[in-house]
């Protein structure tokens, strides 16, 4: 994947020791909806099949715990394979929907001051690392990849919660 038809993020390789604060700014503006916007709109589907407001949060914050292991991981072994985070199953198994959004947003900010110092402590050699990633599709990927996509999550999930809310 190069850009993203749905929301106009292009994969920017040579970006990637910037996406730390991208990124850090993104789950900044998400915490501050969920702190901000009354609690029945955060945690309506607007549809059969799609996410609520705090379980995309949610999602947000796992996926950046999970970024992180994953870099650690690359770090330390030779090309590692991916184990999925199992994303669609995590909304029920952990009551996304169910957890508090005011601890959510502090733990979306955690996680991403987490997956931030981790990124800030590659060097040139670091972010050439690589590691099997399955999506889109199974494939090797560098570091730099790794924070361009997960900016890139941040970025389209920011979207559609605000989507969501710009709707209520």
């Amino acid at each position: 994947m190069q850009r993203c038809e749905e929301c106009g993020y292009t994969y920017d390789l040579e970006a990637a020791p910037q996406a730390p604060e991208a990124i850090r700014a993104g789950t900044a503006q998400l915490a501050g909806l969920l702190t901000t916007t009354e609690h029945y709109a955060l945690v309506r589907r607007p549809a059969p099949g799609v996410w609520a407001p705090l379980e995309y949060a949610c999602h947000l914050r796992d996926m950046l715990l999970t970024q992180r292991e994953r870099v650690l991981l690359a770090r330390r072994v030779d090309t590692p394979q991916c184990v999925p985070m199992g994303r669609d199953e995590r909304v029920g198994h952990e009551g996304y929907v169910e957890q508090d959004p005011v601890e959510v947003a502090a733990e979306l900010t955690m996680a991403a001051r987490l997956l931030g110092n981790v990124f800030a402590r590659l060097d040139t050699t670091d972010w050439e690392l690589r590691l099997v990633y399955n999506w889109p599709e199974r494939h090797v990927r560098t570091l730099r990849w790794v924070a361009a996509h997960t900016l890139h999550e941040v970025q389209h999930h920011l979207l559609d919660v605000r989507r969501q809310l710009e709707a209520e």
